[in-house]
């Protein structure tokens, strides 16, 4: 008969299960540092024993690591999504950026189509929310909180699409843009007429989302991006003009 005995499962396994899955799902976030290890075990309602069980597995998994005196951290699992040389070939060489807008424009879209189709209504609630915070924040004269919430308005989109192979992409997609790999974002918000075009443009978004409009949502997305790409290559050339008109002003300060 093809049937076997069933065992009890460790407490540990089971630890080692809700916290992989709380990983998986984007819920524990890279560097993300974990409760203390009596507040975790009363959390989970397990001993200390089985606890550490549980944190030396995910450890060996290279999913947590322990740092000496600060305690027990998600590890950098998006940090493996590009090799050194290849991030420092994107920093280096523009035409990467025209691609990485690309890549968004058709991820993003489809991560909204998705996100209209498949959000819980909490889910679509975190969106309202962040970019209710983004109106409060539009007024300000340094655009540094509106670009933050910018990123997180899409990474919220992208985690409402409920896709977790695309979670964890577009996390480390973005993780290189907040370090600047592939143009600064403030650049984008620095004029206000272009702030007030991307806020009536995530606005757009929100409205075709809390409708549940997909092929709406999607459309303001590629219209969103397109807009970005226009802009950054607008900026690129008024950088290039401006290198010349420097270069006329020297050789005519320098003429005899």
């Amino acid at each position: 008969m093809p049937f076997q005995t069933i065992e009890a499962e460790k407490l540990s396994a089971a630890v080692v299960r809700q916290i992989e899955g709380l990983i998986l799902q984007g819920i524990l976030r890279p560097g993300e540092r974990l409760p203390s290890e009596r507040e975790l075990s009363e959390r989970l309602g397990v001993s200390r024993p089985s606890l550490r069980d549980a944190v030396a597995e995910l450890q060996e998994a290279g999913l947590l690591v322990t740092r000496a005196g600060a305690g027990i951290f998600v590890a950098d699992v998006l940090g493996s999504a590009f090799s050194p040389a290849l991030i420092r070939l994107f920093a280096s060489h523009s035409e990467a950026v025209t691609d990485y807008l690309s890549f968004r424009r058709d991820l993003e879209g489809l991560a909204a189509d998705r996100a209209a189709r498949l959000a819980s209504d909490t889910d679509l609630a975190v969106i309202q929310s962040i970019f209710t915070r983004m109106e409060a924040a539009h007024p300000k004269r340094n655009p540094a909180d509106e670009a933050g919430l910018d990123a997180e308005f899409h990474m919220a989109i992208i985690e409402a699409s409920h896709n977790v192979v695309m979670l964890h992409m577009m996390r480390a997609m973005f993780e290189l843009l907040r370090e600047g790999v592939f143009y600064n974002r403030s650049i984008m918000f620095r004029q206000r007429s272009t702030r007030d075009t991307l806020l009536e443009q995530h606005r757009a978004i929100n409205a075709a989302l809390q409708a549940r409009d997909s092929e709406g949502a999607r459309a303001a997305v590629q219209g969103h991006m397109d807009f970005v790409q226009l802009v950054l290559a607008e900026q690129e050339k008024a950088e290039r003009h401006e290198a010349i008109a420097q270069l006329r002003l020297r050789h005519e300060t320098e003429r005899p």
